[in-house]
């Protein structure tokens, strides 16, 4: 089942995600379903608060990143090939490395790309798809991608990286995002709506 995408100015992007155990109802289907929403919405990475549930899980593909690159580009990224993953109950560990800037995007907030800093590596703590404790260090595009879902399990977007007068300036697109007045072509849960 492909799960609509809520939208910029709904409740649950802002809220802290729970912990959830291995007897969460229906956890491999919502898994299965958040691999669906993800690629039939073009997305490298989906957040469960993204489909209106506030609880710790995202899934992250950067092997398709890599695969529509050249061999050129594939040498700036330390973690070529990619990772395809389920996490749960994600917390973060460390951050190392320098900050650095790339033009994200988010499904939640359509059709707005900015250059957010984020840190180069990142370690994680988490259980996988089996409920199997892992911690492990990403690094590159993958540590990207964790770090920007990993922000929805906390309530942040990637807007809150830019400064007041940039969130200023997009205001406007903002509203128009929460109201609907968007044409994607994945279908939207919209708050004012």
């Amino acid at each position: 089942m492909i799960f609509p995408i809520v939208a910029y100015g709904h409740p649950v992007l802002r809220k802290l995600a729970t912990d959830i155990t291995l007897d969460y109802p229906g956890l491999s289907k919502f898994i299965e379903d958040m691999w669906e929403t993800m690629y039939a919405s073009n997305g490298v990475g989906l957040a469960a608060p993204q489909v209106n549930r506030d609880i710790r899980l995202f899934v992250v593909d950067t092997v398709q990143m890599f695969e529509n690159m050249d061999e050129k580009d594939k040498e700036d990224y330390p973690d070529a090939p990619g990772i395809k993953s389920v996490f749960i109950n994600a917390h973060i560990k460390e951050l190392d490395g320098e900050e650095w800037p790339y033009n994200e995007g988010c499904l939640s907030i359509p059709k707005i790309r900015e250059d957010i800093y984020r840190h180069e590596t990142v370690t994680l703590q988490y259980v996988d798809e089996n409920f199997q404790p892992q911690e492990k260090t990403f690094n590159g595009i993958s540590a990207r991608v964790i770090l920007h879902e990993y922000d929805h399990l906390e309530g942040k977007l990637f807007i809150d990286y830019l400064s007041p007068l940039k969130k200023k300036l997009m205001k406007g697109r903002l509203n128009d995002i929460s109201k609907g007045k968007i044409s994607v072509d994945y279908k939207m849960l919209f708050p004012d709506k």
